[in-house]
């Protein structure tokens, strides 16, 4: 059975969850409820303006409710590893999000754990002890804690512990 690429349900939850009827969200954006009852059934292809109109009535753009319409595939991936500065890192790493599993022994430090764009950057101490210097601060975190900064931002890890860490860097959004 072929998968569609887009899947217009996601349009009634919109709907629902904004406490519309069919015949509100026709009044709102001029589809006719007839159209919208198809869409939301995948019954119907969408035009470009129709999806503007519905893109709208809930507040966001037409790239944004055609990535919540988008059929969600599983993505499989196989892991990477690479080693910086006494951390040996595996790595998997989609659109964007990139998470790295990393684990040092005390006297470990690395400076840039790679790879480094306009991220967010969290990272969880799983076990062990880690310092991360940023700019103006540091901070000495022990497993189960953790902190988030602006990945563009120089920053260290230093074990003072054996250690694993989880790292997430996490794409934002494009401000352009």
């Amino acid at each position: 059975m072929k998968s569609k690429p887009f899947e217009f349900a996601v349009l009634r939850q919109l709907r629902k969850r904004d406490g519309l009827t069919i015949h509100d969200l026709s009044r709102r954006t001029g589809v006719s409820p007839a159209v919208i009852s198809k869409v939301e059934r995948n019954q119907q292809n969408v035009e470009l303006g129709t999806l503007f109109s519905l893109s709208r009535a809930f507040g966001m753009n037409v790239t944004d409710l055609l990535m919540l319409a988008e059929s969600r595939l599983a993505h499989r991936k196989k892991e990477t590893s690479h080693a910086s500065g006494g951390f040996i890192f595996r790595e998997i790493h989609y659109g964007n999000v990139r998470l790295l599993l990393g684990t040092a022994k005390a006297g470990g430090r690395t400076s840039k754990p790679e790879v480094h764009q306009d991220d967010f950057e969290a990272c969880w101490v799983l076990s062990g002890k880690v310092r991360i210097s940023l700019p103006s601060e540091r901070h000495v975190l022990a497993g189960g804690q953790c902190i988030q900064f602006d990945a563009i931002l120089e920053h260290t890890y230093e074990v003072l512990e054996d250690c694993q860490v989880l790292i997430v860097h996490l794409q934002k959004a494009k401000r352009f």
